[in-house]
C-alpha cells in the first residue's frame, strides 16, 4: 500500500478544509515546494495535490505550483481540482503530472472519462466524494442522486484503474476513515481504491492495509502531528507504482 501525503492549494497557499467547507480554509504550511521536499525526505514517493480554486471554479488555477513540484520534488504528483476537459488533462500530463483526477466529470461528463482513459490509461484516476453515500460534485458544493458504489461500478466498466474515495463528513476531521464504506467499495469493484478523509493515526493506516487498499491519502494528520509520515510509510509496507 502507498501513502500519499496531501497538499491542497487555495489562492497559492497550502491549506486544509473541514468537511470540504471553503469557509474553514486555514493555512497549514508556508510553502508548497518546501512541504513537498519534507514529504520526500520522509520517504514518500507520491504527493496528492488538489487545486481548490480550480475545483470551485471549474478551471485550472495555481498550475505553476503543481508544475514546479512535479519538476523538482522527486515525487510523483497526483492532481485533482477543476480538470473538466481533455485540454486540461493533456496539459497537466504533458507538464509532468503523473496522474490526474477527474471528479465532477465522472458524474456530468462520463464521455470525458472514457476518452481520457482510452488515451492515457492508468494515468487517469476518478475521485468519488460522498456525502451520506451520495456523490458530491463542483468542489463538494452540489450533491447528486448517484450512490458512490454505483458510480464506482460505472467507472470500472469504462476502464478506470484508480478510484479515490472520500467520505466528506470525515474529511479534515481526524475522526478515522470510514472503513465500512471503503470495504464495501473495495468489494464492489476491481479498481485500485485509495482512501481519503479522516485519517487520524497509524491505526487508520493499518486498517486500510488490512482491507487490501491500494493507498491512503493523509493530510491534516500529518500537519497536526498525529501521524508521523515516515512511520506511516514504513507501516504501509512496500511502495508501489
Amino acid at each position: 500500500m502507498i501513502i500519499l501525503p496531501a497538499i491542497d492549494i487555495k489562492d497559492g497557499c497550502c491549506v486544509r478544509l473541514r468537511r470540504g467547507d471553503f469557509a474553514t480554509a486555514h493555512k497549514v504550511a508556508e510553502d508548497a515546494v518546501q512541504t513537498a521536499e519534507t514529504f520526500r525526505n520522509a520517504g514518500a514517493a507520491w504527493v496528492h495535490m488538489v487545486d481548490l480554486d480550480g475545483a470551485k471554479e471549474g478551471s485550472a488555477k495555481n498550475e505553476q505550483i503543481f508544475f514546479e513540484i512535479a519538476r523538482n520534488s522527486g515525487l510523483r504528483v497526483e492532481l485533482g481540482g477543476g480538470i473538466r476537459d481533455m485540454a486540461a488533462v493533456e496539459r497537466y500530463l504533458e507538464h509532468g503530472i503523473a496522474r490526474v483526477i477527474l471528479g465532477s466529470a465522472a458524474v456530468k461528463n462520463p464521455t470525458l472519462v472514457k476518452d481520457a482513459v482510452r488515451a492515457y490509461g492508468s494515468r487517469i484516476a476518478v475521485g468519488i466524494d460522498a456525502r451520506d453515500g451520495m456523490v458530491a460534485t463542483e468542489g463538494w458544493l452540489d450533491t447528486s442522486e448517484i450512490h458512490y458504489i454505483e458510480l464506482a461500478r460505472r467507472m470500472g466498466d469504462i476502464g478506470v484503474k484508480y478510484i479515490i474515495f472520500t467520505d466528506i463528513a470525515r474529511d479534515g476531521m481526524q475522526e478515522g476513515v470510514n472503513l465500512d464504506q471503503l470495504s464495501a467499495l473495495h468489494e464492489a469493484v476491481s479498481c485500485n481504491v485509495i482512501a481519503s478523509g479522516g485519517v487520524r493515526d497509524l491505526h487508520d493506516i493499518e486498517s486500510c492495509a488490512a482491507l487490501g487498499l491500494y493507498g491512503v491519502i493523509c493530510g491534516k494528520s500529518i500537519y497536526t502531528g498525529s501521524l508521523d509520515l515516515r512511520r506511516a510509510i514504513e507501516r504501509a509496507g512496500e511502495q508501489t507504482c
